[in-house]
């Protein structure tokens, strides 16, 4: 990837969850599924970790509660009439390199929830679901990107 000279890197500390929606392909339709999953996840995931602030906690209710998520997926997959298979899975996934806002992503493998749907061939969707760093996007506006990394830093720094 190439990289722009004002990018800056980001480690996601190692106790973060990160959340991410693999769709089939890069149809126009597999993606609108793609996006549609992972509004109901957001939605989800934010009720289930709203006012958790441990790892710990954040990690045990997802476990106790992927019976429910599959649950949502499936019936939001039924409600879109959409075919496919889809797998969820919690624990070590791999990350490609992300460059968002100026801010690079480092790849590895993370500890996160991933919802593949299909072949798993498109164009991916992720964020940081503990921190609650999810919801950054959804309540932008036209803010400075200083501004940005600065709480992404802000937000990464409270929680570690």
């Amino acid at each position: 990837m190439i990289q722009s000279k004002e990018a800056a890197s980001v480690q996601i500390p190692d106790s973060a969850i990160r959340l991410r929606v693999i769709p089939s392909s890069n149809s126009i339709r597999d993606q609108e599924v793609k996006m549609i999953v992972k509004n109901e996840l957001e939605n989800q995931t934010y009720k289930l970790l709203d006012g958790i602030t441990s790892i710990e906690s954040a990690r045990q209710i997802l476990e106790n509660n992927l019976s429910n998520i599959d649950k949502e997926i499936r019936d939001v997959l039924i409600e879109e009439g959409y075919p496919l298979e889809y797998k969820i899975n919690f624990g070590q996934n791999y990350f490609p390199e992300k460059e968002f806002k100026g801010i690079i992503y480092e790849p590895g493998n993370y500890e996160s929830l991933v919802v593949t749907l299909g072949n798993g061939a498109g164009d991916n969707w992720w964020c940081v679901l503990f921190p609650p760093l999810c919801l950054l996007e959804a309540e932008e506006s036209d803010t400075e990107e200083v501004e940005y990394k600065f709480f992404v830093k802000e937000l990464i720094d409270k929680y570690f």
